[in-house]
Protein backbone atom coordinates (compact mmCIF):
# COMPACT_ATOMS: atom_id res chain seq x y z
CA UNK A 1 0.00 0.00 0.00
CA UNK A 2 1.49 3.46 -0.94
CA UNK A 3 1.52 6.13 1.48
CA UNK A 4 -0.87 8.32 -0.08
CA UNK A 5 -3.36 5.27 0.13
CA UNK A 6 -2.48 5.25 3.78
CA UNK A 7 -2.89 9.03 3.94
CA UNK A 8 -6.36 9.05 2.18
CA UNK A 9 -7.67 5.72 3.86
CA UNK A 10 -6.35 8.04 7.86
CA UNK A 11 -8.29 11.08 6.26
CA UNK A 12 -11.11 8.73 5.45
CA UNK A 13 -11.31 7.64 8.70
CA UNK A 14 -11.08 10.62 10.75
CA UNK A 15 -13.89 12.33 8.86
CA UNK A 16 -16.14 9.38 9.57
CA UNK A 17 -15.08 9.24 12.86
CA UNK A 18 -15.51 13.24 13.72
CA UNK A 19 -18.22 14.09 11.63
CA UNK A 20 -20.47 14.45 14.46
CA UNK A 21 -21.39 17.65 16.73
CA UNK A 22 -20.62 17.57 20.34
CA UNK A 23 -22.97 19.53 22.36
CA UNK A 24 -21.38 23.00 23.95
CA UNK A 25 -20.06 26.10 23.17
CA UNK A 26 -19.03 26.19 19.63
CA UNK A 27 -20.19 22.75 18.75
CA UNK A 28 -21.81 23.72 15.87
CA UNK A 29 -18.93 25.83 14.22
CA UNK A 30 -16.49 22.74 14.99
CA UNK A 31 -19.41 20.57 13.16
CA UNK A 32 -18.91 23.15 10.29
CA UNK A 33 -14.98 22.64 9.92
CA UNK A 34 -15.18 18.73 10.50
CA UNK A 35 -18.17 18.92 7.75
CA UNK A 36 -15.47 21.00 4.93
CA UNK A 37 -12.83 18.67 5.63
CA UNK A 38 -13.91 16.11 3.64
CA UNK A 39 -10.90 13.31 3.23
CA UNK A 40 -9.97 14.37 0.21
CA UNK A 41 -8.92 17.89 2.02
CA UNK A 42 -7.38 15.86 4.62
CA UNK A 43 -5.09 14.45 2.44
CA UNK A 44 -4.26 17.95 0.87
CA UNK A 45 -4.01 19.27 4.35
CA UNK A 46 -1.54 16.14 5.35
CA UNK A 47 0.40 16.62 2.48
CA UNK A 48 1.01 20.83 2.87
CA UNK A 49 -1.94 21.78 0.06
CA UNK A 50 -3.49 24.21 0.84
CA UNK A 51 -7.45 24.23 -0.31
CA UNK A 52 -10.41 27.10 -0.15
CA UNK A 53 -12.26 24.29 2.28
CA UNK A 54 -9.24 24.31 4.20
CA UNK A 55 -8.88 27.37 4.86
CA UNK A 56 -12.62 27.92 5.47
CA UNK A 57 -12.44 25.29 7.96
CA UNK A 58 -9.43 26.89 10.01
CA UNK A 59 -12.03 29.68 10.01
CA UNK A 60 -14.47 27.54 11.19
CA UNK A 61 -11.69 26.23 13.88
CA UNK A 62 -11.31 29.86 14.80
CA UNK A 63 -14.86 30.53 15.41
CA UNK A 64 -15.35 27.46 17.88
CA UNK A 65 -12.15 28.32 19.60
CA UNK A 66 -13.53 31.34 20.29
CA UNK A 67 -16.52 30.49 21.61
CA UNK A 68 -15.08 27.81 24.05
CA UNK A 69 -12.81 30.62 25.41
CA UNK A 70 -15.65 32.83 25.66
CA UNK A 71 -17.64 30.15 27.46
CA UNK A 72 -14.78 29.69 29.98
CA UNK A 73 -15.09 32.96 31.22
CA UNK A 74 -18.49 33.09 31.44
CA UNK A 75 -18.76 30.24 33.82
CA UNK A 76 -18.40 32.23 37.49
CA UNK A 77 -21.93 34.02 35.82
CA UNK A 78 -23.43 30.35 35.79
CA UNK A 79 -22.22 29.71 39.67
CA UNK A 80 -23.82 32.71 40.48
CA UNK A 81 -27.28 32.53 39.07
CA UNK A 82 -27.29 33.13 35.90
CA UNK A 83 -28.91 31.60 33.35
CA UNK A 84 -26.08 30.60 30.67
CA UNK A 85 -26.93 29.33 27.59
CA UNK A 86 -24.40 28.33 24.57
CA UNK A 87 -25.07 27.63 20.47
CA UNK A 88 -28.73 28.19 20.71
CA UNK A 89 -30.62 28.29 17.67
CA UNK A 90 -33.46 31.08 17.29
CA UNK A 91 -36.54 30.09 16.61
CA UNK A 92 -36.86 30.71 13.01
CA UNK A 93 -34.32 30.72 10.20
CA UNK A 94 -30.99 29.02 9.99
CA UNK A 95 -28.89 31.57 12.60
CA UNK A 96 -27.83 30.36 16.26
CA UNK A 97 -26.32 32.42 19.10
CA UNK A 98 -22.89 32.32 20.56
CA UNK A 99 -23.96 32.97 23.55
CA UNK A 100 -27.25 33.83 25.58
CA UNK A 101 -27.10 35.30 29.22
CA UNK A 102 -29.95 36.07 31.96
CA UNK A 103 -29.08 37.91 35.04
CA UNK A 104 -30.35 37.45 38.56
CA UNK A 105 -32.44 40.51 37.78
CA UNK A 106 -33.39 39.49 34.35
CA UNK A 107 -31.62 41.74 31.99
CA UNK A 108 -30.80 39.67 28.61
CA UNK A 109 -28.31 39.78 26.69
CA UNK A 110 -26.97 38.03 23.29
CA UNK A 111 -23.36 37.86 23.36
CA UNK A 112 -21.11 37.40 20.17
CA UNK A 113 -17.86 35.45 20.28
CA UNK A 114 -14.88 36.76 18.18
CA UNK A 115 -11.48 35.30 17.85
CA UNK A 116 -9.29 37.81 15.76
CA UNK A 117 -5.35 37.73 15.18
CA UNK A 118 -3.72 40.20 17.38
CA UNK A 119 -1.51 41.46 14.40
CA UNK A 120 -3.66 43.68 12.88
CA UNK A 121 -5.88 46.37 14.64
CA UNK A 122 -9.28 46.88 15.46
CA UNK A 123 -10.25 50.19 14.71
CA UNK A 124 -13.70 52.46 13.66
CA UNK A 125 -12.85 54.54 10.89
CA UNK A 126 -14.80 56.72 9.16
CA UNK A 127 -17.88 55.42 10.03
CA UNK A 128 -16.82 51.30 8.70
CA UNK A 129 -15.09 48.72 11.09
CA UNK A 130 -11.59 47.32 10.14
CA UNK A 131 -9.41 44.95 11.54
CA UNK A 132 -6.75 46.10 9.33
CA UNK A 133 -7.31 46.53 6.55
CA UNK A 134 -10.21 44.15 6.12
CA UNK A 135 -14.11 45.59 6.83
CA UNK A 136 -15.70 44.00 9.56
CA UNK A 137 -18.44 45.99 9.22
CA UNK A 138 -21.25 43.89 8.12
CA UNK A 139 -20.92 41.30 10.99
CA UNK A 140 -22.17 43.30 13.48
CA UNK A 141 -26.09 43.50 11.55
CA UNK A 142 -26.01 40.25 12.45
CA UNK A 143 -25.23 40.43 16.43
CA UNK A 144 -28.03 42.82 16.27
CA UNK A 145 -30.48 40.70 14.09
CA UNK A 146 -30.10 37.87 16.86
CA UNK A 147 -30.88 40.42 19.74
CA UNK A 148 -33.97 41.32 17.76
CA UNK A 149 -34.93 37.54 17.23
CA UNK A 150 -34.81 36.68 20.95
CA UNK A 151 -36.31 39.81 21.71
CA UNK A 152 -39.39 38.57 19.86
CA UNK A 153 -39.33 35.18 21.01
CA UNK A 154 -38.81 36.54 25.12
CA UNK A 155 -41.50 39.43 24.24
CA UNK A 156 -38.49 41.50 26.33
CA UNK A 157 -35.52 43.80 25.84
CA UNK A 158 -32.76 42.61 24.74
CA UNK A 159 -28.70 43.85 24.91
CA UNK A 160 -26.71 43.11 21.98
CA UNK A 161 -23.09 42.50 23.04
CA UNK A 162 -19.97 41.04 21.87
CA UNK A 163 -16.76 39.75 22.94
CA UNK A 164 -13.22 40.15 21.58
CA UNK A 165 -10.56 37.81 21.86
CA UNK A 166 -7.23 39.05 19.97
CA UNK A 167 -6.65 42.62 19.34
CA UNK A 168 -5.51 44.80 21.44
CA UNK A 169 -7.71 46.97 23.42
CA UNK A 170 -8.78 50.28 21.89
CA UNK A 171 -7.19 53.56 22.92
CA UNK A 172 -10.69 55.32 23.51
CA UNK A 173 -11.26 55.34 27.04
CA UNK A 174 -12.38 52.01 28.92
CA UNK A 175 -10.40 50.64 26.24
CA UNK A 176 -13.60 49.06 23.91
CA UNK A 177 -14.81 49.87 20.43
CA UNK A 178 -18.49 50.82 19.87
CA UNK A 179 -19.85 50.72 16.44
CA UNK A 180 -23.54 51.20 15.46
CA UNK A 181 -24.35 51.39 18.95
CA UNK A 182 -23.00 48.04 19.71
CA UNK A 183 -20.25 47.46 22.26
CA UNK A 184 -17.28 45.40 21.56
CA UNK A 185 -15.43 44.76 24.64
CA UNK A 186 -11.66 42.82 24.65
CA UNK A 187 -12.53 39.44 26.44
CA UNK A 188 -10.66 39.73 29.70
CA UNK A 189 -12.90 42.17 30.81
CA UNK A 190 -16.39 40.96 29.38
CA UNK A 191 -17.32 39.50 32.95
CA UNK A 192 -16.96 42.45 35.00
CA UNK A 193 -18.82 44.49 31.93
CA UNK A 194 -21.85 41.62 31.78
CA UNK A 195 -21.61 42.01 36.06
CA UNK A 196 -22.74 45.74 35.78
CA UNK A 197 -25.61 45.33 32.99
CA UNK A 198 -27.33 42.42 34.83
CA UNK A 199 -27.12 44.36 37.49
CA UNK A 200 -29.79 47.02 35.95
CA UNK A 201 -33.47 46.88 36.97
CA UNK A 202 -35.60 44.42 34.11
CA UNK A 203 -39.18 45.02 33.55
CA UNK A 204 -41.33 42.69 35.80
CA UNK A 205 -43.19 39.60 34.97
CA UNK A 206 -42.06 36.24 34.61
CA UNK A 207 -38.13 35.87 34.31
CA UNK A 208 -36.66 35.16 31.22
CA UNK A 209 -34.47 32.58 32.13
CA UNK A 210 -37.41 30.29 32.62
CA UNK A 211 -38.23 29.90 29.07
CA UNK A 212 -34.76 30.76 27.56
CA UNK A 213 -33.94 26.79 27.00
CA UNK A 214 -36.91 25.65 26.01
CA UNK A 215 -37.30 28.45 23.23
CA UNK A 216 -33.61 28.21 22.44
CA UNK A 217 -32.57 24.62 21.95
CA UNK A 218 -28.89 23.44 20.78
CA UNK A 219 -28.28 24.37 17.52
CA UNK A 220 -27.55 21.82 14.48
CA UNK A 221 -26.28 23.17 11.49
CA UNK A 222 -28.52 21.70 8.17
Amino acid sequence: MTLVLVLAVAAAVAWYLQDRQRPGAGSSAAAQARRLRTPLVRLADLVGIQTARGRQAHQWDAGAAGERATAARLAPLARSGWTVLHDRALPTGRSNVDHLLVSPSGVVIVLNSKLWTSRYPLRVEGGRLRHGDRDVSAWVEGVRHEARAVSRALECPVIPLVSMEGPAESPDPGGEWVFDSIRIVPAHRIVPVLRAIGRRHASTGQHPGTRAAALFPAYRRK
